[in-house]
């Protein structure tokens, strides 16, 4: 199949870009994993399940609806259920590699002279003695749930981490009927305060939030930690403590919550397995992309959590603005983003700095964790076989994986890096890895030697 702009990824971000590239003339296909577009902001539930009032599980479902019916008006083509492993470059653009079909084993292509990188983020959860318990789900695992498929993922429930998603899991869980035990969240209330220019326009939003939780009674325990979760066949309670000034679980605050369900995260952080391929730049741990959206990599844009954890109107504004350069590039004219998206943009930036500036997980988590805590649960590596291989020279993820096969499972490191990266006293670096996904063998097999994969 050939367009002259591909999209991949259809949550805020994608649905954005390609909007406003359609309306300005350009041929767009829009690429996702998913069987519908929206993302996980506007995960949508399936049509079998018959919802009622799907509005009432979304934040902004206006804004919803007229992403969906613009998308439905126009002449965008969407692929879902695509999953996208590679885009390689070719002498006249890209080719968008993808697989379908009931085992993802069938490939499909999509060609085109530019592409949108729209891969959004995926969560960061922090390992600590008992988590792999069943019952224990990441928060936007339960929040998946919830939007997708009408699933409370139990009956008493705490929410715990750091950083802004928990708010709205732990109000969605409380509206679906779900006892939220305690809503524990490692940052301090004055770190949000230092914050509070930059702040400031989340404040009618963080203020929703609070009356909900108010509304439902559930208790906001702040400054305070998951120690270790509890349970033989699954969970039965949590045990948290306050947090000192410097991070330190605070000796003799301990105490123990029932509960059958633990939400936890402890932040995102930005998908570049594509853009690493193609040979974007990254800055930090994000794409770096200049005013336009584009990256170092001529003919390939990125918008959204791809280019630094933001939130959905972030998104929406960068994807604009995205789709806008593409379609002017395409057709050789001047960039016309709406001014409102390029001032969202800054304003929400800042706003997003801000909040990654100020929920940051405690600063000591890893000295929690007991030596027979898995870290990587597809290998089943321990944090003890990490310690052993610290203490035998081992200075960098790398070099853990070498020794401890840490990284190396299905996931390829997306769940177990972070972690190994702060018990070796070190941030997470880039994945650097070749596919996106998994690919079957044959699928590999099959592609012709003679264009290789770039």
């Amino acid at each position: 199949m050939r367009a002259e702009f591909v999209v991949i990824g259809a949550g805020p971000a994608g649905l954005a870009a390609a909007l406003a590239a359609s309306a300005r003339g350009v041929r767009v296909v829009l690429v996702d994993a998913a069987p519908a577009p929206g993302g996980q902001f506007h995960r949508q539930p399936a049509a079998g399940l018959g919802a009622r009032r799907p509005e009432a599980l979304h934040h902004r479902w206006r804004t919803w609806e007229r992403l969906r019916d613009g998308l439905a008006a126009g002449s965008v083509r969407t692929l879902t259920d695509h999953h996208v492993w590679c885009v390689e470059r070719t002498p006249d653009g890209f080719t968008v590699h993808a697989l379908t079909g009931p085992g993802q084993e069938e490939p499909a292509e999509v060609r085109a002279p530019a592409v949108l990188l729209a891969t959004g983020g995926y969560e960061t959860v922090l390992p600590f003695p008992g988590w792999t318990l069943p019952g224990v789900v990441t928060a936007g695992g339960a929040q998946a749930m919830l939007k997708g498929s009408l699933v409370a993922p139990g009956h008493r429930a705490v929410v715990a981490g750091s950083g802004p998603l928990l708010l709205p899991v732990a109000t969605g869980l409380a509206a679906a009927g779900v006892e939220v035990a305690a809503l524990v969240e490692s940052t301090a209330p004055g770190r949000l305060v230092r914050h509070g220019r930059a702040l400031a326009g989340k404040l009618p939003e963080g203020a929703g939030y609070a009356a909900r939780l108010l509304r439902h009674r559930v208790p906001v325990l702040p400054r305070h930690t998951v120690v270790r979760a509890h349970g033989d066949d699954r969970v039965t309670g949590v045990t948290v403590a306050a947090l000192g000034p410097d991070g330190h679980v605070r000796s003799g605050t301990e105490r123990d919550l029932a509960c059958d369900t633990l939400a936890v995260g402890h932040g995102m952080l930005p998908h570049t397995d594509l853009a690493e391929s193609l040979g974007c730049r990254l800055d930090g741990l994000a794409v770096a992309v200049d005013d336009e959206q584009r990256t170092d990599v001529p003919g390939v844009w990125a918008a959204g959590e791809a280019t630094g954890i933001g939130g959905a109107a972030l998104a929406l504004a960068e994807g604009h603005i995205a789709g806008c350069s593409a379609a002017a590039r395409l057709r050789g004219t001047a960039p016309d983003p709406a001014p409102a998206a390029l001032k969202a943009r800054t304003r929400l930036g800042r706003s997003a700095a801000a909040l990654d500036s100020a929920c940051a997980p405690p600063a000591h988590w890893a000295g929690q964790l007991t030596d027979d805590t898995v870290v990587c649960r597809c290998e089943e590596v321990t944090a003890g076989a990490v310690r052993a291989a610290l203490d035998l020279g081992a200075g960098d993820e790398r070099t853990v994986k070498l020794l401890t096969r840490a990284g190396m499972g299905w996931c390829q490191g997306r769940m177990c890096s972070p972690a190994v990266a702060g018990l070796a006293g070190r941030a997470p670096g880039p994945a650097r890895r070749p596919f996106a996904r998994p690919v079957p063998l044959g699928v590999l097999a099959r592609h012709d030697p003679q264009e290789g994969l770039s």
